[in-house]
């Protein structure tokens, strides 16, 4: 953890309920006095916006489709979250490298070795010489099942171009973000998100409590 700093992200499919408990828990940190930027990916500073869109929207091969995130992701370290941490803040942040590995590597069959040389090059820690690279403090895996999802989200908007992926991909994508935490189970929490909201976000503040990071 950066020295007064705490980076948080928050992963899952979406319809998986993530965007109300990263309000929530901005709102509990801010009650607490803490500094709290809350973020997303792709995205988060306007170069990043830009090719946000171009991701979720342009038809694109899996290769291209991963450079764009890692270039978005290093603008969105180095203009946002490394500067923030720096600061001491709490950056909250949906969807962060994890989403990667799930949606471009196992659901669309991008190859991990590669990722994992993007996530090298794109997260080094600034002044670090150990070869450390930026990770979350703490991930939030919020497990849904794919056909849940779907059904939440025909009740909010029209799909994007994942979004609109049959339900093989998704179960595709779930399996990225098990690896993901089979291989760093000290940085993931998984989250049942097909649970009451109130039982969700319990799931949340704990998860918070028992790192110290919360009263």
């Amino acid at each position: 953890m950066t020295p007064n700093g705490l980076f948080i992200s928050f992963e899952g499919i979406d319809g998986a309920g993530k965007s109300t408990h990263i309000d929530g828990l901005a709102q509990a940190f801010r009650a607490q006095g803490r500094a709290v930027t809350t973020t997303r990916e792709p995205g988060g500073t306007p170069l990043a916006e830009k090719l946000r869109a171009l991701v979720l929207n342009d038809p694109m091969d899996a290769m291209t489709e991963a450079l764009l995130v890692f270039a978005a992701r290093r603008d969105h370290l180095k203009q946002l979250i490394e500067p923030a941490l720096a600061h001491g803040e709490v950056v909250l942040c949906d969807r962060f490298t994890d989403a990667s590995f799930a949606y471009q590597g196992a659901g669309r069959g991008f190859e991990l070795e590669l990722l994992s040389v993007l996530e090298q090059m794109v997260q080094a820690i600034p002044g670090n010489q150990a070869g450390l690279i930026r990770q979350p403090d703490l991930t939030i895996w919020f497990d849904l099942p794919a056909d849940i999802a779907a059904r939440r989200l025909t009740m909010t908007r029209a799909p994007d171009k994942f979004e609109a992926q049959p339900l093989d991909f998704f179960a595709r994508v779930a399996s990225g973000y098990l690896q993901r935490l089979r291989a760093q189970p000290e940085r993931f929490t998984r989250i049942d998100a097909d649970s009451t909201r109130e039982t969700v976000w319990s799931q949340v503040v704990q998860a918070i409590q028992n790192r110290g990071w919360l009263k």
